[in-house]
C-alpha cells in the first residue's frame, strides 16, 4: 500500500522527507514507516482543497453526482472491508471482530451521507413586503478532519462523508499512531473518481500537521475527536482565524443500574460499556453506578464475566480484549489502576498488564469496587479496560452522581420502570442515553457531547449543518 502524503490526487513524500513508524500494539512489530507530513505539506494540502472547492469540476458537479461518488466508494470499500479490518486490528490492537462491526458502519455512514446530497434544501420565507426571499444551504469550503486512534476509519468517515456530500473538500489528519486505513482509503477515493483537491490525506504528529492545519487561514472548519486537554487547545488556536469548530471530546460517562432492572443483562450492558473496544471509546461507560440493594450481586457477576475476559490475538475470531493502542497508552492505564488502589478502591478483577504471546500493550479487563466520587478513576477518564463501580440510595442521588463529572458524551440507564428510565434520561446530562443497552450507534442518529465533551454533532441529519452556511436571498417583486 501507498504511504506517501496524498495530496491533490497525487502521492507525495513528505516535504521534510521524515517518516514514522507505525508499530502493531499486539505484536510490537513495525507495520511499516508513513510520510511525516509538517506545516508545508499541509499548506500544499489546503492549496488542493481550495482550488478544488472553487473550480468548476467541484462547484458544478451537481449533488446527484457527489452522491454518486460517495456511493461508489462505499462499494470500493465493502469489496475490500476484510482487507481493510486486518489492517485497522493491526495498527490499533482491536480485536478483528470489533474492526468489522466498525468498518461495516463506516460503509453504511459513507452511503448515508451519499444519500443526503441530493436533499440539502433551503426554505422560502414569508417576509414583511413584496419579496420573495429564500435560503440558500451552502457548503462551508475546506474541511480539516483531525481524528483519533480508537475508531480511525469509523470516525474519520463521520467528517468526511458529511463534508463532501455537502460539497466541502477535505484534508484528513489521521492519528499518527493509526494512519494507515486512512490513506488506504485514498486509493478507494482515486479509484472512485474524486475530482484532484476533494480528498486529502496528510499524515503526522498533531503538533506539527494538526495545529498546522488549525491555525491555516483558509481553512473554514475543524472537525476534531479527540482529547477534552487538545479540544481546548483548538478552540483557542482556532479563535485567530475565526475558524468553525465541532468537538467530540472526552467522556466519564456513568452507566446506571437501578435495582429493578433486569439485572443479568444490565451486567452484560455494563461489560460491552466499559470492555469493547479495549475500553478506548469516547463513549465507555467507565462509572457504573449501582443501587445499594443489588450492588454485591452485580460486583459479583461483573467480577466473573471479567475474569472470562481474556486478553488474547486479536486476529484470533474467538478474542473479544485486543491490546492498548501504544506502550504510552498501556503505561497510562496502569498509573490510574495504581491510583485506585493508593486512593482506597478495591480491585475485584484484573488489574495487571499481561503479554498473552510474549509481546504486546495488554491489560486485564479491570473492576474497581468501593469507588467513591471523589477519586481520581472516578473523575478522570482513563482510556481502558477500567470499570470504576459506585453505589447510590435512591433516584435522587443516582442523578446527581451521574451528573457530578465535568464530562457530558454518554449515560445508560437500566430499569424496567419506563417512567424512571424517560424521567432520568431527561435529568442526566449527557448527549447520548442509552435505555435498557449501552454503546449502539447509527449514522442517522447524530452523537455529540455536553459540558467538557464538547459541541457539535456527528453522525445523522445534525453533522450536515456543521459543513453548510445559509445565505438568504431577497428578490423585489
Amino acid at each position: 500500500m501507498k504511504t506517501d502524503l496524498f495530496i491533490n490526487n497525487e502521492w507525495r513524500p513528505a516535504t521534510s522527507g521524515k517518516r514514522f513508524p507505525v508499530v502493531n500494539p499486539a505484536t510490537e512489530e513495525v507495520l511499516g514507516e508513513v510520510a511525516a507530513g509538517d506545516a508545508a505539506d499541509v499548506g500544499n494540502a489546503v492549496r488542493a482543497a481550495k482550488a478544488c472547492f472553487e473550480s468548476s469540476a467541484w462547484r458544478e458537479l451537481s449533488a446527484r453526482k457527489r452522491g454518486r461518488l460517495l456511493f461508489k466508494t462505499a462499494d470500493l470499500l465493502e469489496a475490500r472491508l476484510e482487507e481493510f479490518a486486518r489492517l485497522e486490528s493491526a495498527q490499533n490492537g482491536k480485536t478483528l471482530f470489533e474492526a468489522k462491526i466498525e468498518l461495516t458502519m463506516t460503509v453504511n455512514t459513507i452511503r448515508y451521507y451519499a444519500g443526503w446530497a441530493d436533499k440539502i434544501v433551503g426554505d422560502t420565507l414569508p417576509v414583511d413586503g413584496p419579496f420573495l426571499t429564500y435560503t440558500l444551504r451552502e457548503p462551508i469550503g475546506v474541511v480539516g478532519a483531525i481524528v483519533p486512534w480508537n475508531f480511525p476509519l469509523n470516525i474519520a468517515s463521520w467528517k468526511f462523508a458529511p463534508a463532501l456530500a455537502a460539497g466541502c473538500t477535505v484534508i484528513l489528519k489521521p492519528a499518527s499512531e493509526t494512519p494507515l486505513t486512512a490513506l488506504l482509503f485514498a486509493e478507494l477515493a482515486l479509484e472512485a473518481g474524486l475530482p484532484p483537491g476533494a480528498f486529502n490525506v496528510v499524515s503526522g504528529g498533531g503538533s506539527t500537521a494538526g495545529a498546522a492545519l488549525v491555525r491555516h487561514p483558509d481553512v473554514d472548519k475543524i472537525s476534531f475527536t479527540g482529547s477534552t486537554e487538545v479540544g481546548r487547545q483548538i478552540m483557542k488556536m482556532a479563535a485567530d482565524t475565526n475558524k468553525r469548530v465541532t468537538l467530540e471530546l472526552g467522556g466519564k460517562s456513568p452507566n446506571v443500574i437501578f435495582a429493578d432492572a433486569d439485572l443479568k443483562a444490565a451486567v452484560r450492558g455494563a461489560q460491552t460499556g466499559i470492555f469493547y473496544g479495549k475500553g478506548e471509546v469516547c463513549a465507555a461507560g467507565s462509572r457504573l453506578l449501582v443501587e445499594r440493594s443489588v450492588h454485591q450481586q452485580v460486583i459479583e457477576q461483573l467480577a466473573e464475566g471479567a475474569k472470562k475476559l481474556t486478553p488474547g490475538d486479536p486476529l484470533d475470531k474467538n478474542t473479544r480484549l485486543g491490546a492498548l493502542v501504544s506502550k504510552k497508552q498501556q503505561e497510562t492505564v496502569l498509573s490510574y489502576i495504581k491510583k485506585g488502589v493508593d486512593e482506597g478502591a478495591q480491585i475485584v478483577a484484573g488489574g495487571k498488564a499481561v503479554k498473552p504471546n510474549g509481546k504486546g500493550y495488554f491489560v486485564e479487563a479491570t473492576v474497581f469496587d468501593g469507588v467513591q466520587p471523589e477519586m481520581t478513576i472516578a473523575r478522570e477518564e482513563i482510556f481502558g479496560p477500567v470499570l470504576a463501580v459506585l453505589t447510590f440510595d435512591d433516584y435522587e442521588h443516582a442523578v446527581k452522581l451521574a451528573n457530578q463529572t465535568i464530562y457530558g458524551l454518554a449515560a445508560g440507564i437500566w430499569t424496567k420502570d419506563i417512567q424512571k428510565a424517560h424521567r432520568a434520561a431527561k435529568a442526566i446530562r449527557a448527549g447520548t442515553v442509552w435505555i435498557n443497552s449501552y454503546n449502539f450507534y447509527d449514522s442517522g442518529a447524530p452523537f455529540g457531547g455536553f459540558k467538557a465533551s464538547g459541541f457539535g454533532r456527528d453522525l445523522g441529519r445534525e453533522a450536515l449543518d456543521g459543513y453548510l452556511d445559509t445565505k438568504t436571498v431577497w428578490v423585489q417583486l
